[in-house]
């Protein structure tokens, strides 16, 4: 089953509902998905499509020295926001909510890094194929299924895509939010670390 973006956009523009904080309380997958210190000097909000081969290239290429010299020295607070680009990535985002939030970051980064294999392999499964690896992380095929059948996840994952839209006009993947300023674009590790420092990490 396919979905295009524009199916996704109007499923977004009617997607209004907003989980409480008690819904995020008793469905963690609705809750926030973070690396680093809260209290950095610089928060970076990533939007991103897990079918999206520049997110993908960032993810492999970049985000490891990110993640060394960025995130775990302490400069940098990463928070993770979907933003899926077709029903396949939006299937995967689903799934990967659905794992423990310790797990949330190791899966989506081996997603990107096999994202040829189970998005666009020709012939390609790519649901069966995110099954799979979910179940290497532990995810049993109740789960999975309890997890791609999940309307509320879906709903909430398509209202905070629209509210991307709305707040910093994101229309592009990837685009990061820097100290609230948008920075559209897959970039090389020093050119993204010169966009922290200018923010004051």
């Amino acid at each position: 089953m396919s979905l295009s973006r524009r199916s996704l956009l109007a499923a977004a523009a009617g997607a209004a509902w907003v989980p409480s904080l008690a819904t995020a309380a008793t469905d963690p997958a609705l809750g926030p998905r973070t690396l680093g210190d809260p209290k950095a000097k610089v928060q970076v909000i990533e939007y991103f499509s897990l079918t999206c081969t520049h997110c993908a290239a960032f993810a492999n290429e970049t985000m490891p020295e990110v993640e060394k010299k960025l995130i775990a020295t302490g400069a940098v607070y990463w928070i993770f926001r979907d933003f899926p680009l077709d029903r396949v990535a939006l299937t995967a985002a689903m799934v990967a909510r659905s794992l423990a939030p310790e797990r949330y970051a190791p899966f989506i980064f081996a997603l990107f890094a096999s994202q040829d294999r189970w998005a666009f392999a020709p012939n390609v499964n790519s649901t069966a194929e995110i099954g799979k690896l979910a179940a290497l992380d532990g995810m049993s095929e109740a789960d999975f299924s309890a997890a791609i059948n999940n309307t509320a996840l879906q709903n909430f994952i398509l209202a905070e895509q629209r509210r991307a839209e709305e707040k910093y006009h994101v229309d592009s993947t990837p685009t990061f939010i820097i100290n609230g300023k948008p920075h559209p674009g897959e970039m090389p590790y020093a050119d993204f670390a010169k966009l922290i420092a200018a923010a004051g990490g």
